[in-house]
């Protein structure tokens, strides 16, 4: 199953950076988006810091969730189209197809967002976190990719068709915009702030936010793991369940 699913990560991410779309989602779009807030909008939000300083955590979350729709309509492609009854003849792992999907997502959100934080020392991001900061840093990174990934795999899965498989991970790409990736969340209207205090990206930002900056709390620590760890369970069986009916 490891050969398997080595195959099948090295299909994928040749797929990825095969498509000039897939590149430009994840990796160019959230580095436009982060010099447009920061150089158009930045100067409107009074956060106590420096803007780039305190809009990276958010964009990094954002990062992560813009090159998830190419995943979904990847996993639906494979699935609608036949390339899934191929991998059964060649006696392929099922588990490897939908692993390699998941594996070359976490990978591609990586780069990408190793592209977004280079921007960000371009444009004067000054983070004090420590070396061991920064380990948490990717960890987390890459524990919130693997969860997204999970998650996107399934609604890809789910969906009856490639374009309804893109607009499902819509709600994904806009819950970052409903969190404290901007602005802090007691600058928001009643119930607005409600959510942005709840909803599981808000703990992933103010963790990463608390790292770079060399003062995590405990708290919000537990609860990004905590969510991390839940979205990535649900998505695996939820992955898995929808796989097995469809295959």
């Amino acid at each position: 199953m490891s050969s398997d699913a080595t195959i099948m990560l090295r299909r994928n991410f040749k797929h990825s950076i095969r498509y000039p779309i897939t590149v430009f989602n994840s990796v160019l779009l959230p580095i436009v988006m982060m010099l447009m807030f920061v150089f158009i909008f930045g100067g409107a939000f009074a956060v106590g810091v420096d803007y780039v300083d305190y809009a990276t955590p958010g964009l990094i979350v954002m990062t992560i969730c813009y090159g998830l729709g190419a995943t979904a309509t990847a996993v639906n492609s494979d699935m609608t189209k036949g390339i899934i009854n191929r991998f059964k003849v060649m006696d392929v792992s099922r588990g490897a197809v939908l692993t390699g999907h998941a594996v070359a997502t976490t990978l591609r959100i990586l780069i990408a967002v190793a592209a977004l934080v280079a921007v960000a020392f371009l444009i004067g991001f000054s983070p004090s976190a420590s070396f061991a900061d920064w380990l948490a840093v990717i960890g987390l990174v890459a524990l919130t990719g693997f969860a997204a990934s999970w998650l996107t795999v399934a609604l890809g899965l789910f969906s009856k068709t490639v374009e309804s498989a893109g607009l499902a991970v819509v709600p994904l790409v806009i819950l970052p915009f409903l969190s404290t990736a901007f602005v802090p969340a007691e600058t928001m209207k009643p119930g607005i702030r409600q959510f942005a205090e709840y909803q599981p990206f808000t703990p992933i930002i103010e963790t990463l936010r608390g790292l770079l900056t060399g003062t995590p709390t405990a708290g919000h620590a537990i609860a990004a793991v905590a969510w991390c760890l839940g979205i990535t369970i649900v998505g695996y069986v939820w992955a898995l369940s929808t796989f097995k009916k469809r295959a």
